[in-house]
């Protein structure tokens, strides 16, 4: 596997961490096409705790962010901060709600705000040397203060998440849950997944695309 992908999560969970499917479609195409991964969380500890099965955040109870990312990843993770962009060719960040509360607090903050500082920190790298950088579901909400403003994403068709993408300077682009936006100049691709599927298979064709992408853009 001569190409290297980073993935980067944000918990284990939809609700309070990474999306389960899309960290493991993301993984399964990465290995389909021969590509080399390694998955890096924050060692934080998490915005809250959500009992999945009623959707209720569990009061008084903390986690690790890097600790139940390793659940996610099988224990094959490692801290965002030793993130070396000179060491991989990309790198995806899957979606679930961890992106809104734990790698930022746009859940709370909404067009107010601000990212994790080691994650602008490992990114850095991918964005001065024109890597491609993939997101998914709510994750292209961090575009416009991650990357920079004027980079055309999309997270499906929500209202209220596209205004805050635009009210940041960014460029919401309105797309179907199995088709992925490219912003050829910057480097970036995007796709709804679970801000709009309602099946795994949904979600897998358009996850597929943007891994293929990646694929196509690094070579």
């Amino acid at each position: 596997m001569t190409k290297q992908v980073a993935v980067i999560l944000a918990g284990c969970g939809v609700y309070d961490g990474s999306e389960i499917y899309e960290t493991t479609l993301t993984l399964l195409r990465l290995d389909q096409l021969g590509i080399g991964y390694r998955c890096f969380a924050p060692d934080i500890e998490q915005h809250h705790v959500v009992n999945h099965l009623t959707q209720e955040v569990i009061e008084g109870e903390q986690r690790n962010v890097l600790l139940e990312s390793a659940r996610l990843a099988r224990g094959e993770v490692s801290p965002l901060e030793e993130l070396d962009a000179d060491s991989f060719d990309a790198v995806i960040v899957p979606g679930g709600f961890g992106v809104a509360k734990n790698l930022s607090d746009f859940a709370s903050a909404g067009d107010s705000m601000q990212v994790l500082d080691a994650l602008k920190a490992a990114l850095v790298g991918f964005r001065e040397e024109a890597k491609p950088i993939g997101l998914m579901c709510i994750s292209p909400v961090l575009v416009p203060r991650l990357l920079d403003e004027g980079i055309a994403v999309t997270v499906g068709n929500d209202p209220a998440v596209s205004g805050a993408i635009s009210a940041m300077g960014g460029l919401h682009r309105s797309c179907g849950v199995e088709d992925i936006v490219v912003d050829l100049e910057h480097r970036v691709v995007t796709t709804p997944a679970y801000m709009l599927a309602t099946r795994i298979s949904e979600a897998a064709t358009g996850i597929f695309k943007l891994v293929d992408r990646i694929a196509e853009m690094m070579d």
